[in-house]
């Protein structure tokens, strides 16, 4: 008579499918490793008098083991060639570790609560996080889950457990299902040689889907229910092109997944031959692709997949995550590095797109109901000028090096254009007062980010050099639509008509005014739109360095005539289905 199967035992013969959101591209085969939460484990328990201070200093122990875990991090980081973002993001658990709200309130609440520790931090911590759920801007409500990430670290030093995470068995792939993932316990990860990462939350700009496109690993994120659904040690197919996690795939499924990662593999060491290749379309027309940079050290990843320059360098990234304002010198001298690391290539440099509730070391505790519709990017460059003048004359005197042009983010009216212009002219008096050289003749550019802008944009055409269009903000002001809000990401569309009219109607009257426009946003980084954009005159894309390569292989197999004739069809219409149908077709020739 056969034994009935345990539970265990069918469950391990159940395959089903999880629908989350694609992070980062690529397909992954794996054994599922869980990670605990730690924070979910917290008891309230009552201390009597007398242990209070024992408590106290078992309190300051767990925060000076997590300070000496973030320094050792630096330390590694130093020698393993690790993505920039990491840094950044490292920069911003020390600063909440440092928080008053985190090193400081829990030994109060210790003290008058005579509670333990563990259960005093994680109360503070769910009160700084429903501040930070407050806010509209997507960035900062994403620092929420940094919170966690950092008082995770700390109840685990409470707790006596370990803060990381060993790999368990490093004789198959390991796909990492968490609840989330920090910064810190990537740079662990990096070095451990996960295959994928699975997360119950975040969203496009999350640590875990950034860190994850920088190290070129499969991310499925907003999985809700992940962390709880699977099992230690269960076969994992992770697709992060779909967004699918696919537990305890048949021998059917698994041979089609094996397939095409092998394909996969392949097609990326063959489009490695292609980085000395000039992009051009099949009728001849030759396309600028440049990349998206951080800071300094990304110029080595633009430079291995053949970008043609920079097309964006975010400079607030180098005055976030510290405790004082970057100063003329030190902007001036990462401007120069990326400008000479790109051996004569052009660099465009974003002047910083901070503000809101963005807070800045000497930028004041400015607060908004609205910060996404607040004081941010140029309105906060002129309302603070002093520092808009720094940052210029620094930009300027790194001009003297190399091809450099200035990028001015979400210009939205003719006297943000003329006085921003203005500042230009004197920060150039200054220097040449001064006799520092520089190019006189640097080009000035405006971003394309809010409708406004578009409907406008034959007066910015005058004013202005070139113009680069941002449709990650371009598409959520459109839209009304936050795409790291999980409740209505999946309504964040790209290919919703009006913005597809915008997006062409922005090119076509800059190129009618032969004024020269770029698209920087993650849509120039799209595979499947490549060739739409094409069909709408775009001629410059900008994107993460890894996308580079892919999307040259597609420019390379397009034509210029095939791609605007579907275009204009697809203006055409208002019926996503029929814009579906029709985008199929393109990239189907």
């Amino acid at each position: 008579m056969t034994e009935p199967l345990s539970s265990t035992a069918l469950r391990s013969k159940i395959s089903f499918v999880l629908h989350g959101v694609a992070a980062a591209p690529g397909i992954a085969i794996a054994r599922a490793q869980l990670v605990s939460h730690a924070t979910l484990e917290v008891a309230h328990y009552d201390i009597a008098p007398e242990q209070v201070d024992a408590e106290l200093l078992r309190f300051d122990t767990a925060l000076a083991t997590v300070r000496a875990q973030f320094e050792a991090l630096h330390e590694r980081m130093k020698g393993n060639d690790s993505p920039a973002e990491f840094g950044a993001f490292l920069d911003v658990h020390w600063m909440i570790l440092t928080d008053t709200h985190i090193a400081k309130d829990p030994k109060v609440a210790i003290a008058e609560l005579r509670c333990n520790a563990e259960w005093a931090v994680t109360q503070k911590m769910n009160e700084l996080v429903e501040q930070f759920e407050q806010f509209e801007d997507p960035y900062l409500r994403e620092r929420a889950h940094d919170v966690v990430q950092v008082v995770e670290r700390i109840v685990k030093a409470l707790m006596g457990k370990p803060s990381e995470l060993p790999l368990l068995n490093p004789n198959h792939s390991t796909a990492l299902v968490a609840h989330d993932l920090s910064p810190a316990d990537a740079i662990h990860f990096k070095e451990s040689a996960f295959a994928a990462f699975v997360t119950d939350v975040g969203g496009a700009t999350s640590h875990t889907a950034i860190v994850a496109r920088s190290l070129g690993i499969p991310a499925v994120v907003a999985l809700h229910n992940a962390r709880y659904l699977l099992r230690e040690s269960e076969l994992l197919i992770v697709d992060g092109d779909s967004g699918l996690v696919i537990v305890n795939p048949d021998q059917h499924v698994l041979a089609e997944y094996e397939h095409k990662q092998s394909s996969h593999l392949l097609e990326r060491k063959k489009l490695k031959r292609l980085v000395s290749t000039r992009a051009v379309t099949l009728d001849g027309t030759p396309i600028d692709l440049n990349a998206n940079i951080e800071l300094p050290s990304d110029i080595p990843g633009c430079l291995e997949n053949g970008a043609d320059g920079v097309g964006l360098f975010r400079s607030e990234f180098l005055f976030m995550h510290r405790e004082d304002l970057p100063t003329e010198d030190e902007q001036f001298e990462s401007y120069r590095a990326v400008v000479e690391g790109m051996q004569g290539r052009p660099v465009t440099i974003r002047t910083f797109d901070l503000g809101a509730d963005k807070r800045m070391p000497g930028l004041g505790d400015r607060r908004s109901d609205n910060p996404a519709l607040g004081l941010r990017a140029i309105r906060l460059c002129l309302a603070e000028p002093k520092l808009f003048m720094t940052q210029l004359r620094a930009i300027l005197r790194a001009s003297a090096y190399g091809r450099l042009r200035i990028l001015i983010p979400m210009i939205a009216n003719a006297h943000e254009i003329t006085q921003t212009l203005g500042f230009i002219a004197r920060a150039k008096a200054e220097l040449v007062a001064l006799g520092i050289p520089f190019d006189n003749d640097v080009p000035v550019g405006g971003m394309i980010e809010i409708p406004a802008s578009v409907l406008s944009l034959s007066y910015f055409a005058e004013r202005l050099d070139f113009l680069s269009i941002g449709t990650n903000d371009l598409i959520q002001y459109t839209l009304a639509i936050d795409r790291t809000d999980d409740a209505v990401a999946h309504m964040y569309d790209p290919l919703h008509p009006a913005v597809l009219k915008l997006i062409a109607q922005a090119i076509r009257s800059a190129n009618k005014s032969n004024t020269p426009i770029a698209l920087c946003g993650e849509m120039a980084g799209e595979l499947r739109l490549t060739r739409l954009l094409l069909g709408f005159g775009l001629r410059n894309f900008s994107m993460h360095p890894a996308q580079l390569l892919t999307i040259k292989q597609r420019v390379l197999t397009s034509s210029i005539a095939d791609c605007e004739a579907v275009a204009n069809r697809i203006l055409r219409t208002d019926e996503p289905d029929k814009i579906t149908a029709a985008l199929f077709r393109l990239n189907a020739l």
